[in-house]
């Protein structure tokens, strides 16, 4: 338990420092919405525009490729550490990482947007800081790193099985005992009969 305990902690730590080059990273592609500023408040300079949905898209699009490579990652290092605190990190870790991203891609230019809307003139126009409109993306990244965990872990053990199952049906070679029915024979050659002339046949 302490050896699981140790792996979680340390594999939960790495995984949620990662929030913070995808929250970068997400400042970086994910589009600004324009403001108007008027009597000191923000107001959308395009009611219809779509760069809160897609700040919301890129989020969760960064946010999920961030978890299928620590599903992966977390795969392939199941086979020497315990599993169990693997899965704790993952689900604990991801989480973590995606409240982190979304902290430090909101922090970037938040403060700077805030000067502008109290000392802009009205009528000035403003790009905002991003923002999360749909949260349950967050989640984006432990979702997707433990189902990528749990499909690898299924198709392996079906593959396991499949090469157990070929092996069993191949049976023995020939003199061997096999299986048939719940009982046991053993498929040897008669042995030599002898005819009336004393030959054998």
């Amino acid at each position: 338990m302490a050896g699981q305990l140790r792996i979680g902690v340390a594999a939960t730590l790495v995984i949620a420092v990662l929030g913070v080059p995808a929250g970068l990273l997400w400042t970086t592609v994910a589009p600004r919405t324009t403001y108007v500023i008027a009597g000191g408040k923000a107001l959308l300079g395009d009611p219809e525009s779509q760069t809160l949905i897609a700040a919301d898209g890129w989020f969760a699009v960064l946010t999920a490729a961030a978890g299928v490579l620590c599903g992966i990652v977390a795969y392939v290092l199941a086979g020497r550490l315990r599993e169990f605190g693997l899965l704790a990190a993952l689900g604990v870790g991801g989480t973590a990482a995606g409240l982190l991203a979304w902290w430090v891609g909101r922090l970037i230019g938040l403060s700077s947007f805030q000067h502008q809307v109290r000392t802009a003139h009205d009528g000035t126009t403003a790009k905002g800081a991003l923002g999360l409109h749909a949260g349950g993306v967050v989640i984006a990244w432990p979702l997707l790193a433990l189902v990528v965990f749990g499909l690898l872990e299924a198709l392996d053990v079906a593959r396991r099985e499949s090469r157990s199952a070929a092996g069993y049906a191949g049976g023995g070679g020939p003199g061997q005992p096999d299986q048939v029915g719940g009982g046991q024979f053993d498929l040897q050659a008669a042995p030599p009969r002898r005819d009336v002339d004393g030959g054998e046949s």
